[in-house]
């Protein structure tokens, strides 16, 4: 996740490695040789600036642009919704994990170093393999109605957040078997370790349900679509000074969809996804250090 500051414009106009210029350069180049191509054609052979057709093309594009703006607006609050709820999630699992600790530390007296020892290395555990989870590809693809025989290591059966989950809840219940806890105290860890899972599940349903294909195609193929008829627009009246137009407004539309394909996926390693690997070690400071 890149942190900057948002009162400063020359950070925010300098170009960063994942900028969405950078990705659609090539794209703008072709967009740019397009309008040229439609502009050198109206203006050396056709010559269609007076026809009715021409004269009703701005109307068109008006009404379209209203309509692929609210798309894109839509587009991209849903995608920052998944973004800010995985935040929430590992914000959560931050809590969680701290209020173990801190159960454990008080419930577990200081000379059964064992089993405090045993419940700071679990709980760093869980974090960094929710973490790995997250990134898997086979994680993405669970839901998915294709098979995926290319993925090595497929296999359905094995959940490893759910196993360190299961280690932590043998051990409190080994301790309550025990009598080194009261049966509230069981009450007050169970709640908490059910926290974990519950955070693992809801991390899933983002990462394995996207974005639906119906709609985020049909939005490529609209801005396509919509881009490509601006030159027989723009040109007859706009001359050669349509060709930065359309580049400008091609950049725009579709550096919205770029940005919000990037964020529907909170668990990736682009620059924008978020820090779960210093939260994993955060995590896992926090319970050495209450722990300890």
């Amino acid at each position: 996740m890149i942190t900057y500051d948002s009162r400063n414009w020359f950070h925010a106009l300098a170009l960063h490695r994942s900028d969405t210029f950078r990705k659609l350069l090539p794209l703008l180049i072709l967009v740019g040789l397009f309008t040229w191509g439609v502009g050198l054609l109206e203006m050396k052979v056709l010559k269609l600036s007076k026809s009715s057709l021409v004269t009703n093309l701005p109307v068109m594009h008006s009404l379209l642009g209203f309509a692929i703006s609210m798309l894109l607006v839509f587009r991209t609050n849903t995608a920052y919704d998944r973004w800010w709820e995985g935040r929430k999630l590992w914000g959560q699992l931050v809590n969680a994990s701290r209020n173990l600790a801190v159960n454990m530390s008080v419930m577990v007296p200081h000379e059964d170093a064992a089993t405090r020892s045993f419940f700071a290395r679990t709980i760093s555990l869980f974090a960094h393999e929710l973490r790995q989870h997250l990134l898997s590809e086979k994680t993405r693809l669970e839901l998915d109605q294709q098979p995926h025989p290319e993925i090595p290591d497929f296999d359905r059966s094995k959940h490893v957040p759910s196993q360190v989950a299961r280690l932590m809840q043998q051990r409190v219940y080994r301790l309550d078997r025990d009598g080194a806890i009261t049966g509230d105290q069981l009450i007050v860890l169970n709640t908490d370790l059910v926290q974990f899972l519950d955070i693992c599940g809801a991390c899933e349903r983002i990462k394995n349900t996207p974005i639906p294909y119906s709609y985020s195609s049909f939005i490529k193929k609209f801005i396509v679509v919509y881009v490509l008829t601006l030159p027989f627009g723009f040109v007859f009246s706009l001359g050669y000074l349509a060709i930065p137009v359309v580049m400008f407004i091609f950049y725009v539309l579709a550096s919205l969809e770029l940005i919000a394909e990037e964020i529907e996926d909170p668990f990736g390693k682009d620059g924008n996804d978020l820090p779960m690997e210093r939260l994993a070690i955060m995590i896992a400071k926090n319970a050495d250090e209450i722990l300890a």
